[in-house]
This record gives structure tokens, C-alpha cells and sequence, in this order.
């Protein structure tokens, strides 16, 4: 990381202290994800926030028909799902599963043709924030296990579906300013790589 680079993209709005922290978080990755990913400071609020990892979100793995209520995290911009905000058309929620680290591992013990070695260092590059469609999101006592999110699984409803009055009490997770910021950088990755090595040229006439 160009830790100067990366300055000119970091939010303006951060009092000084928050943003001395936000910019040590980035500047000791990968060996701080741990706990400083996430933050109580906004935990009782009635705003769902890009990042938040809340309960019972609808999931349906299609082609099965199934729906079932699971945690998931917010991939919508915080501006966009928020209620106050007056729009021409309904607006949807749109969020990803989070899965159990462990039950992953297990799952690729038990199913996998890959060695026992080279599953643990898949393991390993995940809690590095190293596989381009995995967010990774570490242990947060008595809130969360170590766990993942499949950012090519994605889901949406519609926004009113979640009541904000119960939002404190459904709420697993909100990322600090350092989470918020690598999830960023993971959705940007993900979704957005400029660098597609494909010439596309426009219409010809």
C-alpha cells in the first residue's frame, strides 16, 4: 500500500482523532483484522448503514425455491436505503449471506479434492482479505464467530421490509471507519476492476 496515495481518497469528514485511527488501521493491514473492524459507537441508532451485518434477511439460492431468514451484511450505500430520503420509485435493500468460517473449512474438508496444507492456506489468504469475492470478517464476542461473505451471492428486498424501530436489537455489526474502508475497497475490487483487459471500443457506422 501507497499509504500516501491512499490519503487522497479517504473521507474528509472525520475529526482528527478518527481519522488518525482510521489511517494506523491502514497502515498496519493485514495484521490488525481483528475486532478494530467493528464499532458500537453507532449501535443504537435507527439508520441501517452500508457494512452492517443484521439478522433475518431473506435469502433464496436460486434455482431452489427456498426462502429462509439468515444474517447477512448491507452492500446498499447508507444514502440510498435511507427512509428520509423522498424517491420517484421504491427502493430495494440489497445485501449478501454471511457464512460460519468454520463450517466453510469443514465443508471443504470433508468435500474438497484439495490437500489439507493448501486448504489452510486458502484459509489463511481469506483472513488476509486476499480472495477478490470473499469479505472476511473476524470474531466479535458475543456477537458474531469468525465468518465470511460471498460478495457473488447477492440479495435484495424491499427497503420497508426491515423495521427501523428494531433495528438495534437485529443489528449483529456496524464496521468502524478502518472496516467500513476495507469493505469498500473489497466491493470496489469485486465489482468495479477498470483493468479488464477487454477493448471495447463504440458503435461502428
Amino acid at each position: 500500500m501507497n499509504l500516501d496515495e491512499i490519503k487522497i481518497y479517504l473521507p474528509k469528514f472525520l475529526s482528527a482523532e478518527s481519522d488518525r485511527e482510521l489511517f494506523k488501521g491502514l497502515k498496519d493491514f493485514p495484521d490488525n483484522i481483528d475486532e478494530r473492524l467493528y464499532t458500537t459507537y453507532l449501535h443504537d441508532t435507527k439508520i441501517i448503514y452500508q457494512g452492517d451485518g443484521l439478522n433475518n434477511l431473506l435469502v433464496v439460492n436460486l434455482p431452489k425455491s427456498e426462502i429462509k431468514p439468515v444474517p447477512g451484511i448491507i452492500l446498499s450505500n447508507t444514502c440510498d436505503i435511507d427512509l428520509q430520503n423522498e424517491r420517484n420509485f421504491p427502493s430495494q435493500i440489497v445485501y449478501a449471506p454471511i457464512f460460519s468460517l468454520e463450517k466453510y473449512r469443514q465443508t471443504l474438508l470433508n468435500n474438497s479434492k484439495k490437500t489439507k496444507e493448501q486448504i489452510t492456506d486458502h484459509i489463511n489468504a481469506i483472513k488476509k482479505q486476499e480472495i477478490t469475492q470473499i469479505f472476511y470478517l473476524p470474531k466479535f464476542d458475543g456477537k458474531l464467530e469468525e465468518s465470511i461473505v460471498f460478495l457473488d451471492r447477492v440479495n435484495n428486498m424491499p427497503n420497508t421490509l426491515i423495521e427501523r424501530d428494531k433495528i438495534s436489537s437485529n443489528r449483529i455489526f456496524t464496521l468502524s471507519d478502518y472496516g467500513a474502508y476495507l469493505f469498500l475497497l473489497k466491493l470496489s475490487i469485486h465489482f468495479t476492476r477498470v483493468q479488464d483487459k477487454v477493448e471495447r471500443k463504440s458503435i461502428i457506422k
